[in-house]
């Protein structure tokens, strides 16, 4: 079977009859998304962002919106729940990452929509993150054991006003939901995070102790973190430090990590976007990335992001934001 499973509606749906269409199959789908991660609808009259909001809408699955993660890409919204992927230029390459996994607070589920797709590249590459697991715990079992038990910290960059010409270029102000610093540094404080403001405002702050390695439902473990996004793709805190550490704060070689970009390399599959394309991606499994573009006619896939109100406590509990009480 070709990954992801294409699904398409044996006829053109309207909009009134998506609802039935999505009802009947439902279960299959999602108990098919449960093992493969990834599920792309094609030839559906989805109908711009409302379209699209609607669509998402009927899975079943609970709001996940922008402004109340602590997602450090900037993105427009354009309903309460949907918003753009991403606004960086289009010569960036956003590298595979597994969303908000450098939070407390990831999603569980991911709807990419394609309104208009690229001229030239922009495919979105996926990856399964638990093949990539089972390899590394295979092939090189110590380093692997490294990410199990330690956990990763990342260190971000947070300017004072959102830069869209970066990736991971979200004001503090918008990522933490605050003002002034006094509240960013109380609400890292109820995060368990450690800052440090530079002169121009910026606010550089680390994470507490993260996992590196998801157990999933079935048992199968997970390689869920950003990894390889922070190791070819993020800008590096001021001092120099990685941004990037095990949770006992020692440094992780490059060497290692060009292993796990190696590794994931061989399970990386490019979506290739057609106008109209619904992605529904299991986070817990996936990861993704962008691939840069050009031409006249402007790449624009937006997402909605989700928890499944029917995952287990112990599952649900990783993609809550635990803050403790101030």
């Amino acid at each position: 079977m070709s990954w992801p499973l294409i699904i398409q509606a044996q006829h053109d749906l309207p909009a009134s009859e998506q609802r039935e269409w999505i009802q009947l199959n439902l279960s299959a789908w999602k108990e098919t998304l449960n093992t493969e991660g990834a599920l792309l609808f094609r030839g559906l009259n989805i109908g711009g962002h409302p379209g699209f909001d609607r669509f998402s809408s009927l899975f079943g699955y609970d709001d996940f919106t922008y402004a109340e993660s602590l997602s450090n890409a900037v993105r427009i919204n354009l309903t309460p729940r949907v918003f753009t992927a991403n606004e960086a230029p289009p010569h960036v390459e956003i590298y595979l990452h597994h969303e908000m996994a450098q939070t407390p607070s990831p999603p569980q589920k991911l709807f990419f929509y394609c309104e208009s797709a690229a001229a030239e590249g922009g495919a979105t590459p996926i990856c399964r993150s638990d093949w990539v697991a089972r390899d590394l715990m295979l092939e090189h079992p110590a380093l692997f054991n490294r990410f199990l038990t330690l956990g990763l910290k990342y260190t971000t960059r947070m300017p004072s006003t959102d830069n869209a010409e970066s990736g991971q270029g979200r004001s503090w102000r918008s990522t933490l939901g605050v003002q002034a610093p006094s509240e960013a540094e109380a609400r890292l404080n109820r995060l368990g995070y450690r800052w440090h403001w530079r002169q121009d405002e910026t606010l550089e702050a680390t994470t507490p102790v993260l996992p590196a390695v998801k157990t999933l439902s079935n048992g199968d473990r997970s390689f869920f973190n950003q990894a390889i996004a922070v190791h070819l793709g993020w800008q590096r805190v001021s001092d120099g430090r990685p941004n990037l550490t095990f949770g006992d704060d020692s440094s992780i070689p490059d060497v290692d990590l060009d292993v796990i970009v190696d590794i994931a390399k061989r399970h990386t599959t490019d979506l290739q976007w057609q106008d109209d394309d619904v992605a529904l991606i299991d986070n817990h499994r996936v990861m993704h990335g962008r691939k840069p573009y050009s031409g006249e006619r402007k790449r624009r896939v937006l997402v909605t992001l989700a928890l499944d109100p029917n995952a287990s406590l112990n599952e649900r509990s990783q993609s809550l934001e635990q803050e403790s009480a101030p």
